[in-house]
């Protein structure tokens, strides 16, 4: 089956508008292709691996002093919100299983100019949050020294230079530790997604026994007064805590990433999300709520808190530093996970815009041995490592979580689209109460978004102009489809077979 060409250039509305066809029962583009290898439980393993530890390891000291005891509410409802989103992810998996997650389904169902967009954001969504967790990971890192060999990494080399509202900055100079998480991720990225995931599977269960530890330790120091005035920050200051800890849902969109890596894609993807969404929010409403029954919220806002602090709440439990340091090192452990999951889900969507054209094609450079994306992954390694190294942690949780909203939001939207304009789509996953559940997705991102201070939004609009003017410059005129005149011509019923 061939194409036709164009010779001259698209209109520009015309080209802004165009869809990519939802081609192929096997094989859905025509360039490169990655390996299927990975498995249901595997793929689930990604979606926890990416999630669990981001917001339950460090989250709480942001979201406890914004919502009080009622935190506990802030994770339904950020769970909520990723629950109708997952069941919307759970429908466009199934009906396309390839590389790129949000960015791939914006393509298909809303156009050249939305998918742009929304690449942006899943870049900055997964470059971000890999590089907060990596920061995040460094102070268990350090406390598990401490505990155990008795001496910590001097400040200049675990801590990032901090400027000061009096003109006096604080920190050090490069956070190494957080460096070094991201190198040896992509080291293991480099072997294959294979070796990957079991690593990965590994990692989590590891981190869910530990968590499992924390929250019966945990309720043993209950102290109903823990929980007076639950509602004392008013309903804006939990649908503001929803929004810092929403990015730890990262991990559903994670598991969308692998959705041409994965063995009977159709099924597992569906699968894998809506499991790991089960897990995720249970874990994380039990750990709030024990974290709560053995400190009051006020507590959260103390420096205890701010570094490595569940371990603390274990050692003040039991008396002992025992428990703690077991909590550190499955934290230094596990969280490593969370990170290899998060710069996986960016090479992967780094390799999907390549493949489209709209970035360089050497990001699509495939090792013919370990069928993944080389020199993809090594460039997305460098940048997320400058930031984890010379960021502090402060300044990229929100950032994470605007991308995260604006990205389910667009899933949301792409099913109602698809619905309308491919009707006849296979569809092996099909979500309960259409059209009501992306509606409310919608509506549930769209609240928590405006709560969002304003200089995330400054950050998020100067990072859309990067992208744009990029777009322009380079994407517009390398893009793939310049040279299809009819998108239907590399269009295949989707139950054919490849020609």
């Amino acid at each position: 089956m061939s194409a036709s060409t164009r010779s001259g250039p698209l209109p520009l509305g015309t080209q802004l508008a165009r869809r990519k066809p939802v081609v192929f029962r096997h094989r859905h583009h025509p360039g490169e292709e990655l390996g299927r290898t990975l498995t249901t439980f595997q793929l689930t393993m990604f979606g926890v691996g990416a999630t669990v530890g981001t917001g339950i390891f460090f989250v709480l000291s942001e979201s406890v002093p914004e919502a009080g005891p009622a935190v506990v509410l802030s994770f339904l409802i950020a769970g909520l919100a990723a629950g109708l989103s997952a069941l919307c992810y759970a429908e466009l998996a199934s009906s396309i299983p390839v590389s790129g997650s949000t960015y791939s389904y914006a393509y298909h169902a809303m156009g050249e100019l939305v998918a742009v967009i929304i690449a942006g954001c899943v870049l900055l969504e997964y470059g971000v949050a890999a590089s907060a967790v990596a920061v995040g990971w460094s102070g268990y890192f350090n406390e598990l020294l401490d505990s155990t060999l008795g001496f910590e990494i001097p400040q200049a080399l675990s801590t990032s230079f901090i400027p000061g509202s009096d003109g006096e900055a604080t920190g050090g100079v490069l956070n190494l530790p957080a460096v070094v998480l991201v190198f040896l991720c992509m080291l293991l990225l480099l072997r294959g997604a294979t070796e990957s995931a079991r690593i990965n599977t590994i990692m989590v269960l590891i981190k869910l026994g530990v968590l499992i530890l924390f929250i019966v330790i945990g309720f043993t120091a209950f102290d109903a007064d823990h929980f007076d005035g639950f509602f004392g920050a008013g309903l804006g200051g939990m649908t503001a805590a929803a929004g810092t800890i929403f990015f730890s849902f990262i991990g559903l969109d994670a598991v969308a990433t692998a959705g041409e890596e994965v063995k009977d894609p159709q099924r597992a993807l569906p699968r894998a999300i809506v499991g790991a969404l089960v897990i995720v929010t249970t874990v994380y409403v039990l750990v709030a709520l024990a974290g709560l029954a053995a400190k009051p919220a006020s507590w959260f806002s103390e420096d205890a808190a701010q570094d490595a602090g569940l371990s603390q709440i274990l050692n003040d439990v039991t008396g002992s530093t025992i428990w703690g340091t077991i909590l550190a090192a499955g934290a230094v452990i596990s969280i490593f996970s969370v990170t290899l999951v998060t710069l996986y889900g960016q090479t992967r969507i780094l390799f999907a815009i390549g493949r489209d054209g709209l970035i360089s094609r050497r990001f699509t450079q495939v090792n013919p041995r370990t069928l993944t994306p080389s020199f993809n992954t090594v460039i997305a390694a460098v940048v997320v490592a400058l930031i984890a190294g010379l960021v502090p942690s402060d300044y990229l949780w929100d950032t994470v979580s605007i991308g995260t909203l604006v990205a389910f939001s667009v899933v949301a939207i792409g099913v109602i689209v698809l619905r309308r304009t491919h009707p006849d789509l296979e569809r092996p996953f099909t979500i309960p109460g259409y059209p009501v559940t992306p509606v409310l997705a919608v509506l549930a991102c769209v609240w928590i978004l405006v709560e969002l201070p304003g200089i995330t939004w400054l950050i998020f609009g100067l990072w859309l102009v990067v992208v744009l003017a990029f777009y322009f410059a380079y994407g517009r005129r390398h893009a793939v489809l310049n040279h299809v005149v009819d998108l239907e011509d590399i269009a295949e019923p989707r139950g054919d077979e490849d020609d």
